[in-house]
């Protein structure tokens, strides 16, 4: 991509998150409200906005999809974010099934192959803090977007989870 489109794809990730300052239902959507709000009133031509906010519109999991190359790069990579880092919580008896995962991941890389025909995430996971089975239970409807966003983008998707390629 040429740097005019990373700046908004830069933009757009940085911002993504940003309705969950209201609420996580639907936080794709008030926040490309609230971020088209405030790019406005910062003076962002209204070209630079618009694929920004269709970007941050379109990555949640339950109502987005990859409508554009910024949208699948968002979406690519905010929905590979698994991370024992994510973790605020020090304490495991508070852990719920979202701690448990994250927490069970030693290693996370999401990378490009050489060929730039596929993406791949590559997960190292401790099962003795969180079972595989339980990653899919809540990152299924994740990775089926990774796989969405990967094609749109013209390339294949592969989760790898402790050397084993499970998509």
């Amino acid at each position: 991509m040429d740097d005019h489109t990373i700046d908004l794809a830069l933009t757009a990730a940085w911002m993504h998150d940003l309705g969950n300052v209201i609420n996580r239902v639907d936080h794709s959507q008030s926040g490309a409200l609230m971020t088209f709000y405030l790019l406005d009133k910062m003076g962002i031509p209204a070209e630079d906005i618009a694929p920004i906010v269709r970007a941050i519109g379109n990555h949640d999991e339950g109502n987005g999809l990859p409508v554009s190359n910024i949208a699948a790069a968002l979406i690519l990579a905010d929905k590979s974010d698994v991370r024992r880092s994510r973790v605020q919580d020090e304490d495991m008896v508070n852990y719920d099934i979202h701690d448990r995962v994250n927490y069970s991941v030693k290693n996370s890389i999401l990378k490009i192959n050489r060929e730039h025909t596929a993406i791949k995430l590559k997960l190292e996971i401790d099962t003795r803090y969180g079972e595989i089975g339980e990653y899919f239970e809540i990152f299924m409807e994740r990775m089926l977007l990774c796989r969405k966003a990967a094609s749109y983008l013209n390339l294949e998707f592969h989760l790898i989870i402790n050397e084993q390629t499970l998509m």
